[in-house]
């Protein structure tokens, strides 16, 4: 022996890494650790997505268990590759994972009675950690709880639960089994502590990593003009998974209204999903194939905010989108919708404007920045003022995991009480981010196999 202390030996377990809120605040966590003192092997069910290559790279990244697949493929595919393999067990719990999609009408609910007989087909890691860390609502942590060996383990929440449409009384025994129940902001911690009493002691709240100074350096990486901007034209940019949680049909329609009223406006997306087909038909349909542009995934999307003239998140429901915090820290103005966290990152008309969730009430605050400069100044006067960084925030992992200093619950975040109404006090819902209400927590796009 050497007389060095052993580095704790972490897992993190992670559908993959392609484009969204949560994936981003697993790099950007993965990127804060102190090497040191941690060992990190990464479990991605899919080995793939843009974001691998942002990796650290002291974090190991496991091999896939290759039966997910099986899940995310049709049936009738499915069900040969696993014959063809000798697994009549892998082939069975397909078959009975398709009747579940079959008849399960909501997707949420469907991916947590799926997970009992996806489990049968997924090998347990070899080693034994210090602690595993399930980064995703259900697979990850079901994983995590039910496969890994491991002395801690943590669970993560991204999104307001109440929003995914899971069924409580599945998640509440997995919870039970935790040492620690993380989300990302105190709004989703009050909605956690009111689903899950009996678990309220193991809720913590740890706020998604960013660096002013990361960000504001990756958006002069590009100088030259991304949209190429005509006259008098006013740049929108919105970022986030193409699904319905990030409510991209109100904007296109608020796009509409827009341009009805004679605005010269484009509006760019940055992101990609499944609902590529419907939107690019929605766009077609409202005659703005010239004016609302999805413009995909950019390995570098921070040029295209700087760039821009106005940041909108026209979502449904939300935990703590980082992109509202990327656009604060690059002083953009900003508009978010009234999804119930919303009031945890922007305070109305003093940092941002916040609008009902409709495509006029959306269209109206635009047109509101557009219109009045003094406002649109003060806002950036003021987000200029704020502290941003949240750099620190990986001092409550480390409490978390045993290798920070030893600190009672009053150390950590303490998650908002509910009032009296059952609502989140203070409250006014990405993914990671994120995306974390998708189907991609357990079935990822297997949809086909319905």
């Amino acid at each position: 022996m050497d007389g060095r202390k052993r580095k704790t030996s972490l897992l993190f377990v992670m559908n993959h890494l392609h484009c969204g809120g949560a994936e981003r605040a697993l790099v950007s966590l993965l990127g804060a650790l102190d090497y040191n003192k941690y060992e990190v092997d990464l479990l991605l069910f899919k080995r793939e997505g843009v974001f691998l290559a942002s990796l650290p790279p002291e974090v190991r990244v496991l091999e896939e268990p290759c039966a997910y697949r099986l899940f995310d493929m049709p049936i009738e595919r499915a069900l040969g590759k696993a014959l063809r393999s000798g697994r009549p067990d892998h082939a069975l719990a397909r078959l009975i994972a398709g009747a579940i999609i079959r008849t399960e009408p909501l997707p949420a609910r469907s991916d947590q009675r799926i997970w009992r007989y996806m489990a049968w087909c997924l090998p347990s890691p070899a080693k034994r950690y210090d602690c595993a860390i399930g980064f995703l609502e259900r697979g990850p942590i079901y994983y995590v709880l039910d496969k890994v060996k491991a002395e801690r383990k943590i669970g993560w929440i991204h999104i307001d639960y109440d929003r995914l449409g899971m069924d409580p009384a599945f998640d509440d025994p997995y919870f039970g089994r935790l040492d620690h129940l993380v989300t990302v902001s105190e709004e989703c911690a009050a909605v956690l502590k009111m689903r899950f009493p009996r678990h309220r002691d193991k809720i913590r709240v740890i706020h998604n990593i960013v660096s002013p100074g990361t960000i504001r350096r990756m958006a002069e990486a590009e100088t030259g003009d991304l949209y190429g901007r005509r006259e008098g034209e006013t740049i929108i940019v919105s970022a986030g998974r193409l699904h319905p949680q990030k409510g991209f049909d109100m904007a296109i329609d608020a796009c509409k209204l827009l341009a009805e009223q004679g605005r010269r406006v484009r509006w760019f997306v940055l992101g990609e999903g499944d609902e590529r087909e419907r939107l690019t038909k929605l766009i077609r349909e409202r005659g703005l194939e010239e004016q609302f542009i999805l413009l995909g995934v950019k390995a570098n999307p921070y040029p295209y905010m700087r760039q821009a003239d106005i940041y909108v998140q026209p979502s449904r429901f939300e935990g703590k989108p980082i992109a509202v915090d990327e656009a604060k820290m690059l002083g953009l103005p900003i508009l978010v919708t009234d999804y119930r966290a919303a009031g945890g990152q922007i305070v109305h008309g003093e940092n941002g404007l916040i609008a009902a969730m409709e495509p006029g009430a959306i269209a109206e605050g635009i047109a509101r920045l557009m219109d009045d400069p003094a406002l649109t100044e003060r806002l950036r006067r003021n987000l200029a003022l704020e502290l941003l960084g949240t750099e620190d925030e990986v001092r409550k992992f480390d409490e978390l995991t045993g290798t920070g200093e030893l600190a009672g619950a009053d150390r950590l975040a303490v998650p908002a009480e509910a009032s009296a109404s059952g609502e989140p006090v203070g409250a006014a819902g990405s993914a990671g981010s994120s995306g974390a209400g998708s189907r991609t927590a357990v079935l990822a796009e297997g949809s086909g196999g319905r």
